[in-house]
């Protein structure tokens, strides 16, 4: 009998230390749900690409938890009701984890739909990684405790923006050009909210929004910024509503300031670089010219792809989920989302912070500035010759807005 006890007492603690220590070796699946074709399909495959050469990076010994981690595209095409019938796939085959980014739209549907599906179907939860989609609301009204953002929210960006231009007094006439989507309309309210209250002598000259992905020619949209007697064009573009954008700005020859969000973004550069030098600066949490681990990581990227290597939230995301995973000694998604909520580990700009209250990333911003390429600032962005530089570096205290989540628990 005592030595029955004894045997089982030694399976026990065996049993416990291979539940400690469960996650090492084990293969974690994420369904990377994005629009991989249509109009922003450039940008989705450069997501996709990323995703699975920093998987490759940062897999096995490489990462805190010893997880290997598998990236599986699914194309959405962009569409937030496409987004929902991927999600249901996702879960048919599966996937506890999924990550997108390109769409507030179907960012927020997506979050619905998780947070229901989570609700229903205990033992079955799956984890959002959020690397992109910026509408506020996502981490307030509608904020979901599976929902985890690791990009800063468009009233962040604009809060650090704003800061900027606040003292750059060549600015007097602002145009703001921006997506008809939820994203575009945010952008607009807060950059007109920030001015009001930092540099109320600021007039707007301007405010269209543009069809998501459907405008071919951007000539009449310049012919009303001209016309107006814009000094600066602020906007929230990305993908080929801004790239079309820079390239009918080239056509006409107007050169003032643009102020942007998504300026590195895939095809854009190569515009800019075709209209010479031209005074565009960029809100983000990062900038071309890293060095260490994340500045050869963007070298190594282009020269396999010939592209870049700008959505560096990415590597936050794995870096803070492996974390967490070795923080819950698990890869079940309701213990990684415990241990993520209000983690704090170091990404590629330093200290990060998932915060508690909302699962918004908090974290340092920059303002970047488009120039050629020199000793201090030499990566070429599609090997253009020119460089987003950073010129300002926001701590993250001054960018991080309150919010309102009341967020609902399991």
């Amino acid at each position: 009998m005592k030595f029955a006890v004894k045997v089982v007492a030694a399976t026990a603690a065996l049993a416990l230390a291979g539940v400690a220590f469960a996650q090492k070796g084990e293969t974690v699946k994420i369904a990377m749900i994005e629009g991989l074709s249509g109009p922003f399909g450039n940008v989705g495959q450069n997501q996709l690409r990323t995703w699975q050469f920093l998987a490759e990076h940062l897999n096995g010994k490489n990462n805190a938890a010893g997880v290997n981690f598998e990236i599986v595209g699914m194309d959405s095409k962009g569409s937030p009701q496409e987004a929902i019938n991927t999600f249901k796939s996702a879960v048919d085959q599966g996937f506890r984890y999924m990550a997108q980014g390109n769409g507030s739209g179907a960012a927020l549907a997506l979050s619905d739909a998780l947070g229901k599906f989570n609700e229903r179907n205990p033992g079955k939860e799956m984890v959002y990684l959020n690397y992109a989609a910026v509408d506020p609301a996502l981490t307030n009204e509608k904020c979901n405790y599976w929902h985890f953002r690791l990009d800063a929210d468009t009233s962040q960006k604009m809060e650090a923006l704003t800061t900027f231009m606040k003292d750059q007094p060549k600015v007097k006439k602002v145009y703001l050009l921006n997506q008809n989507y939820s994203h575009g309309h945010q952008v607009s309210k807060y950059f007109q909210e920030g001015m009001a209250r930092k540099r109320p002598d600021v007039k707007i000259v301007g405010d269209d929004f543009v069809p998501l992905g459907q405008v071919k020619d951007f000539a009449p949209y310049v012919a009303k910024i001209k016309q107006s007697g814009a000094d600066t064009v602020v906007s929230g573009n990305w993908g080929q509503d801004l790239t079309l954008l820079v390239k009918a700005l080239n056509d006409s020859g107007l050169k003032i300031p643009m102020y942007t969000y998504y300026a590195s973004v895939s095809g854009t550069p190569t515009a800019l670089a075709a209209g010479g030098a031209s005074e565009v600066y960029m809100i983000s949490y990062g900038h071309s010219n890293y060095s260490g681990t994340i500045g050869k990581l963007q070298q190594e990227y282009q020269q396999k792809f010939g592209d870049d290597f700008y959505t560096l939230s990415i590597y936050n995301g794995l870096v803070m989920l492996s974390e967490a995973m070795a923080k819950a000694k698990s890869t079940d998604p309701v213990k990684v989302a415990a241990a993520m909520d209000g983690l704090r580990f170091k990404g590629f700009n330093g200290e990060s912070e998932m915060r508690k209250l909302d699962h918004q990333m908090l974290q340092g911003l920059y303002i970047a500035k488009w120039q050629k390429v020199d000793k201090k600032n030499p990566y070429s962005v599609e090997k253009t010759g020119y460089t987003f530089a950073p010129v300002k570096y926001i701590e993250s205290y001054v960018a991080a807005t309150p919010t309102s989540c009341q967020m609902k628990r399991p």
